[in-house]
């Protein structure tokens, strides 16, 4: 029962750190591997609503629940990613991981779905790596994109730092989205379409 409180602190803390309102719904949140998000926040005055939950697994291991945001609900990556829309990514992270870890992950990510876009926004790339920290078993991150205000990071609940552009944005949610991600089933459930 803490730890839900602590879920639900955090959360309600990323939506106030992000100038977001909750909205009431019926349902209080998506539910994956005993991870609970929020079902809408709003970002640059749109209300984003869950799509889709997936889980990201190493090897046998789970590592976090992804969510994914959007203002329409949709299962296509490509029109997702292209869109100039608000969209939001939380990673509830269900272990520990260092640093390094997740630096090399998202850098695979990035070679692996971006590779042209993240090689032009190299800077951008450096400083999003530079804003990546451990992380431990009930952590929270967001991402958030919202067009004219750039991609904002949060970790739980605290903004970490913001990277301008669209094309930053792209390469990023790409990681999830793109060709490549890091488990099918995780795109699939982000998507909408199931684990």
């Amino acid at each position: 029962m803490k730890r839900i409180s602590k879920v639900r602190t955090a959360a309600m803390a990323t939506v106030m750190a992000l100038g977001l309102v909750v909205v009431a719904m019926p349902v209080q949140a998506g539910e994956l591997a005993g991870a609970k998000l929020l079902d809408t926040m709003s970002a640059g005055g749109k209300t984003l609503k869950l799509n889709g939950l997936g889980l990201r697994k190493k090897a046998i291991f789970k590592v976090y629940v992804g969510g994914l945001y959007l203002e329409t609900a949709s299962k296509d990556a490509v029109a997702i990613l292209a869109a100039d829309a608000p969209k939001a990514v939380t990673m509830h992270f269900l272990r520990s991981v260092e640093k390094a870890k997740l630096v090399e992950a998202y850098t695979e990510g990035f070679q692996a779905n971006a590779k042209v876009k993240a090689a032009s926004q190299k800077a951008n790339v450096d400083k999003f790596l530079g804003l990546v920290t451990d992380v431990k078993d009930g952590s929270e991150m967001t991402i958030a994109y919202v067009p004219g205000a750039g991609t904002t990071i949060l970790r739980d609940g605290k903004e970490a730092g913001k990277i301008e552009g669209k094309e930053f944005s792209d390469a990023l949610f790409a990681i999830w989205l793109g060709s490549k991600p890091p488990s099918e089933d995780l795109k699939k459930g982000m998507l909408g379409l199931g684990n």
